[in-house]
């Protein structure tokens, strides 16, 4: 959430943002309508409560004190329950209005003003026609939908031999790289607790609904680590020198992708489960965006050692969502759909979600201050394995193995799996 004194005192500032963003700009006005009815009830209850304790410390009441007493008691019964109702509403709105963008960051209605940055690598020019990842997988014995289909649903799926081990090696890959850039790897639980999806904006209703909810519990299944990783420092004052804290955590993830109706999904571009290593820094306010761009450094990097020709894109205002302040996607060259794909996303969430979440830090004057957090996919398990069938595939049907995954595979193809 945004701090309201800073709403308060930047109204016009955080309308814009609000705009740029998509978003309807008349929450703001409707959050400081709602705040100055908080602000005059909370007074109201604080001097009734402050003249109640004098009346308590003055001893035994004369008759005048004792009737004002009794006034008071039941002023402050109605108006607690009328300042908490009001608190909640306060609460509710607030966290409707989204984090600003920063001022670097390109105007635009929606992704089609998404900013393409920079274009690496080489597209490979085949003398065949290409197969997609999902004709490549099923023909190969390495992908099954169909029985993922069977035992729980569509856009589920099998992977098999040569397949599950791409998707440890790719794991793996990304644990050893990123822990030798100082990174801590981290297998966090796939289950999160409502304050911690919510908080970091993964929504269980509505039509950009993500997480699966447990019935019964105040629990939802993780659509990323960012998640957990966010959860793991919340309520908790950090030291400055241990800034900054840094991250690379490994879970399954699970998406409804509802309002995803439209965009592309085939095979396991967009699927319900995957699993995915994800970055995550907590930082000072100051160094947050050279943590970004360290986090893209190390996103590129993985892409340039697997060999994969990708371009860099920056998000525009009107695509940022409402936890990021800035944001980058890396999207890999796809050969099946004859475009590029989304693989990465790098967002810098600012003080947004230490807001929600209560997460500081302690400078070394005393003073206490929100943290930054970033997170950034390292890996995430259906868009790599995709981008690496397609781009790597052979006209006899196997797939050549990127050269840095061939010490966790053990060969240097993927050839057809005898059953």
């Amino acid at each position: 959430m945004l701090d309201i004194k800073f709403i308060r005192e930047n109204k016009d500032l955080v309308k814009k943002g609000v705009t740029d963003k998509q978003f309807d700009p008349s929450i703001v006005d409707e959050v400081l309508k709602v705040d100055e009815e908080r602000k005059k009830l909370q007074l109201e209850v604080e001097e009734l409560r402050s003249e109640r304790n004098k009346v308590a410390k003055a001893g035994k009441p004369q008759p005048s004190e004792a009737s004002r007493g009794k006034e008071i008691k039941e002023n402050l019964k109605k108006l607690e329950p009328e300042f908490d109702k009001v608190d909640t509403k306060f609460l509710e709105l607030l966290n409707q209005i989204p984090n600003l963008p920063l001022p670097n960051v390109p105007v635009g209605k929606n992704e089609s003003e998404n900013v393409e940055i920079k274009k690496v690598g080489e597209i490979r020019k085949l003398n065949f026609t290409p197969k997609d990842h999902l004709e490549l997988g099923t023909k190969l014995g390495i992908l099954d939908f169909e029985t993922g289909a069977k035992v729980t649903g569509s856009q589920f799926y099998f992977l098999y031999g040569d397949g599950a081990l791409l998707e440890l090696a790719l794991v793996q890959y990304a644990m050893e790289l990123l822990s030798k850039e100082g990174f801590l790897p981290v297998i966090t639980p796939d289950l999160a607790k409502s304050r911690f999806y919510l908080g970091t904006g993964y929504a269980p209703k509505g039509v950009e609904a993500q997480t699966y909810i447990v019935e019964g519990e105040d629990l939802g299944l993780i659509a990323t680590a960012e998640v957990t990783l966010a959860g793991k420092h919340a309520d908790e004052v950090i030291p400055e020198n241990e800034l900054p804290k840094k991250y690379i955590g490994y879970s399954h993830c699970f998406r409804q992708e509802a309002g995803a109706y439209g965009k592309y999904s085939k095979g396991m571009y967009r699927v319900h489960q995957f699993t995915k290593a994800e970055m995550f820094i907590y930082c000072k306010p100051e160094e947050s965006e050279a943590m970004h761009q360290h986090i893209l450094e190390m996103e590129e990097k993985i892409y340039q050692n697997l060999g994969l020709p990708y371009r860099v894109l920056e998000i525009c205002t009107g695509d940022l969502g409402a936890m990021a302040a800035r944001k980058y996607d890396i999207e890999a060259w796809m050969p099946g759909r004859n475009d590029y794909g989304e693989v990465t996303s790098t967002s810098n969430c600012t003080d947004y979600q230490a807001r929600n979440l209560n997460i500081k830090y302690r400078k070394k004057d005393g003073k206490i201050e929100f943290v930054h957090m970033l997170n950034g996919t390292a890996i995430a398990t259906s868009r790599t394995p995709l981008a690496i069938l397609e781009n790597y595939q052979n006209e006899d049907g196997s797939v050549t193995i990127p050269e840095v995954l061939r010490k966790w595979m053990g060969k240097e193809k993927v050839e057809k799996r005898n059953k």
